[in-house]
């Protein structure tokens, strides 16, 4: 244990790596735009600088920490200094701030304001160059570029994927997929991480909310809703309430104001997969097919098993994702002309996921040669939406989803949290849904902390060998492991955001771990709430089952091919 002298107090530090670190935990708010915890130091903005008791600067975020040290953080000359920083960044950026997608959720813009920048003194001597929109998830905007790195490092670093990097130097430099290619011909799986670390508007969402809202004005079309797990626990963020609270019943009342003519809760889907994948999982390790079975939920995960090891590519389950089933489901439905009433569905979802704007529009997502899901809008467009509207979301009353599609278990909810797919595999194998039971299932290893879970659960004699995953470079090491021979599971579960789904790419952006433990949280208290545990217990997917979707399953809700684009 050591004591740093900051702004007159006395700190204690143990372990900390760095100053920055101290000074935060004394609750002094240091700006960066570079810094984030989860990765490695990069120290390019140098707005985390600080000043010691000789006048030295020094950048806090790659300074270690020792005994004695003393520190100034606000003093007039730091002040001056970040003012110059923020004129230089914002002389090389592309200011039209008020028609920019980040306009008000930009960490650049906060700064300026907070320290008075209200004139650059510098001309932008950089050329515009266009912006890049192949990504059928993402828009790259290299102009708001401030060359902090968090998008090349969170990439590489995070995801294991390296689609961006530093291209030229001093001036010149820039951030580009290699050889300047779009980011479309890249590996880019589309999770949406580097958007989610972006401190400005050079990376955002592709947004769908226009054509949305045309096929709401259109009265011969019927507009359709279903809304993930993770939605529920996010959306929250932007209106001043609890954090992780479950606004699913707000949601579905805003999508009904707006003119949606059905809202769906796409944990119906969650159980309808559940259903089909521990089938699938059974018969192959009953039968000796392929394994460990690989889960097909998440997108990003697929393409990067395709990109990185297509020899696992037979060990992908077969079942669409909740997304893709829920979709074929309602457009099964609505082929009936008596349920159709003359009208042409359009399927909208609401995720938490920038990958499945890219998984509506892989060829095996769809059914009959008809594209299932039309669109696909994030948690953060559906926010802009609700602002959009007037409606004041605070103030609306719970709506339950519509039927037949609206009714899940718990274990659907579960899905938007890393090990919730596993957990709602495990609670199909057992007989009952009695509180005992799914308590040892919950402590059973696959909500235990850490990126990668490993444990084992018997099953009729056997162990079950599982590994839960979250975060592409976790995955990759796990991959790796069973590529060796190291590593030998039944099943594994990837989820290429870490932490899962409640840390999507299209959910509102937030890094501090306690935001997102508070949206785990929601989601298990939703889970916790709810008398329906199994999906086989769900007499919604049971009528399914004996309805209209009999001897159509397989071609409505699993792959007829493998698909990683």
């Amino acid at each position: 244990m050591g004591k740093i002298t900051i702004d007159g107090r006395n700190v204690e530090f143990t372990d900390e790596k760095n100053v920055l670190s101290i000074i935060r935990k004394a609750g002094i708010d240091v700006p960066t735009l570079c810094y984030q915890p989860e990765l490695s130091v990069f120290g390019a903005c140098r707005m985390c600088t600080v000043e010691d008791d000789r006048g030295r600067l020094f950048a806090s975020c790659s300074e270690e920490p020792r005994d004695g040290m003393v520190i100034f953080t606000n003093t007039a000359k730091l002040i001056k200094y970040r003012r110059k920083l923020l004129e230089l960044l914002l002389a090389a950026h592309d200011r039209e701030c008020t028609t920019c997608e980040r306009s008000g959720d930009c960490q650049l813009q906060a700064l300026a304001n907070r320290y008075g920048v209200t004139d650059v003194r510098f001309s932008n001597y950089k050329e515009r160059v266009p912006l890049d929109t192949s990504s059928p998830s993402i828009v790259r905007d290299p102009n708001k570029c401030i060359l902090c790195g968090n998008c090349v490092r969170v990439c590489d670093e995070l995801q294991s994927v390296g689609a961006l990097g530093f291209a030229e130097r001093g001036a010149d430099a820039t951030v580009t997929p290699a050889f300047q290619k779009q980011i479309a011909e890249t590996d880019c799986v589309n999770c949406g991480q580097c958007r989610v670390y972006c401190p400005t508007g050079a990376i955002t969402i592709k947004n769908d909310i226009d054509p949305v809202m045309d096929a709401l004005a259109d009265p011969t079309v019927r507009v359709v809703a279903q809304i993930a797990p993770a939605v529920r626990v996010a959306v929250n963020d932007a209106f001043g309430l609890e954090k992780g609270n479950n606004a699913i019943g707000k949601i579905v009342s805003f999508l009904k104001r707006l003119g949606f003519d059905e809202v769906y809760d796409t944990i119906f889907s969650a159980d309808l997969t559940i259903m089909e994948e521990a089938a699938e999982f059974l018969e192959r390790v009953q039968n000796g097919g392929k394994l460990p079975l690989l889960t097909s939920c998440c997108p990003a995960w697929v393409k990067f098993v395709g990109d990185q090891f297509p020899e696992f590519t037979e060990h992908v389950s077969t079942c669409r994702s909740p997304q893709g089933m829920m979709s074929a489901a309602v457009k099964e439905y609505f082929r009936d002309p008596a349920k159709a009433e003359g009208k042409k569905t359009v399927m909208v979802s609401f995720m938490p996921c920038t990958a499945k704007k890219m998984e509506a529009k892989r060829p095996n997502s769809f059914t009959k040669g008809e594209q299932d899901t039309d669109y696909v809008l994030t948690s953060t467009e559906l926010i802009r939406m609700i602002q959009m509207s007037g409606i004041s979301f605070a103030k609306l009353e719970d709506t339950p989803a519509d039927d037949p599609f609206g009714i899940g278990s718990g274990g659907g909810v579960i899905f938007g949290v890393t090990g919730g797919v596993t957990e709602a595999v495990i609670r199909r194998l057992v007989p009952d849904q009695n509180p005992e039971t799914m308590k040892m299932i919950a402590e059973s290893g696959v909500r235990k902390d850490g990126f990668i879970r490993e444990f084992s659960v018997p099953y009729n004699g056997m162990n079950l060998n599982i590994c839960v995953a979250s975060g592409l470079a976790n995955a990759r090491t796990v991959m790796e492991q069973v590529r060796s021979g190291e590593k030998k599971y039944h099943l594994i579960e990837i989820m290429a955001c870490r932490r899962g789904c409640v840390y999507g790419g299209g959910q509102p952006r937030r890094s501090a771990m306690e935001t997102t433990d508070d949206r785990t949280a929601g989601i298990y208290k939703a889970d916790a709430s709810m008398e329906l545990k199994k999906c086989d217990f769900n007499p919604a997917i049971t009528a399914l089952y004996e309805g209209f979707a009999k001897g159509k399953e397989h071609e409505l809700f699993h792959n007829h091919m493998f698909c990683a684009k």
